[in-house]
């Protein structure tokens, strides 16, 4: 691994991003002409962000992020990937029952120990073919991850005296520039921010327009005393506020609880009344905090990722953000873009 110069709190010099969720063909087969020319269109973008995982697509998303990526000059872009889960190629593998949509020939196994994050780190510069990665998020250590082979508590200790302090000396010897914890979930972020001292965090389905109120009342104030910054991911959750049928990630996603589809009608009929475009909206709230390093959107066309891109620069109406807080759809201290 290339060792490359580093501080400490890292934060991406870039505020958006891609995700590489629909490149793993989580929610649907997306073909390799496809895949690369929304690479390629969110390259000509501008966007120099991307993230990736060996969970996505078990391996499919990092080899489609390497084949692009490999041909532009390192020191253009900020990469992140994921460590706590590896990878191993079986004849019998079960690939298809995490992603029915992938050709992975992949077998997964947790290992959040040190060897575990040294191997995970190398298995994905391989897969990618590159060779440093700039942020590595220890992924799905959650309650909410029912894979995982014991209970969340038990595997955030391993990483505790294993990944986390791995993590740390890597970034400490300039091989990585900065670390934290990639989950749904508020309370391994909050854990990690007692034990450990990483720099920046991915919250993941935490910060939208439909739920924040715990990430700006709790979580915010703890990694700001820290000098912790996040990428937020999931700032459409997982599509649903652009018109997706399905409501943040899993294999039940598609079970949409009444008052959340009821909360996107309301914000639907602000949004229409101020000739706002409700993703557009979405995607700017997100980025809004102070503590918002970067913003990553997921993308599986490149008339998505340029339309993502583009509404980052559309100005907002602030009678909408105001009416927003009058109707109490969003928190009355929620930052709103100026």
């Amino acid at each position: 691994m290339q060792a490359t110069t580093t501080s400490k709190h890292y934060k991406p010099p870039v505020r958006f991003g891609l995700g590489g969720v629909p490149l793993g063909n989580e929610f649907a087969v997306v073909t390799e002409k496809d895949a690369y020319a929304t690479l390629e269109a969110a390259w000509s973008a501008g966007v120099r962000y991307y993230d990736t995982s060996p969970w996505y697509g078990l391996g499919l998303c990092e080899r489609r992020f390497g084949n692009f990526l490999h041909t532009k000059n390192r020191g253009d872009y900020v990469l992140s990937s994921k460590v706590g889960k590896l990878l191993t190629a079986s004849r019998q593998n079960n690939a298809k029952e995490y992603f029915p949509f992938t050709p992975s020939p992949n077998d997964i196994a947790f290992d959040y120990t040190a060897d575990g994050v040294k191997r995970s780190i190398e298995d994905s510069l391989q897969r990618l073919g590159l060779d440093a990665l700039d942020i590595v998020f220890v992924h799905d250590l959650s309650p909410d991850n029912t894979l995982l082979p014991s209970p969340w508590e038990e595997q955030f200790e391993i990483a505790r005296k294993g990944a986390f302090p791995a993590l740390t000396r890597m970034r400490e010897e300039g091989i990585i520039k900065g670390w934290g914890l990639g989950v749904n979930r508020p309370q391994p972020i909050m854990k990690l921010l007692e034990v450990a001292d990483p720099d920046v965090c991915l919250l993941a389905s935490q910060y939208s327009l439909i739920d924040h109120e715990h990430a700006l009342h709790h979580v915010f104030p703890a990694a700001r005393a820290k000098g912790v910054s996040f990428v937020v991911g999931s700032s459409l959750n997982a599509g649903f506020i652009s018109g997706s049928q399905r409501y943040n990630y899993g294999k039940e996603n598609y079970k949409i609880p009444l008052p959340i589809i009821e909360k996107r009608e309301k914000l639907r009929d602000v949004a229409g009344r101020h000739g706002v475009d409700l993703r557009t909206a979405a995607l700017r709230f997100s980025a809004a905090p102070d503590i918002a390093s970067a913003l990553i959107v997921g993308a599986a066309s490149e008339q998505q990722i340029v339309a993502d891109y583009s509404s980052m620069q559309v100005r907002i109406p602030a009678e909408f953000w105001a009416e927003l807080k009058e109707r109490k759809l969003i928190e009355q201290d929620a930052p709103v873009p100026a």
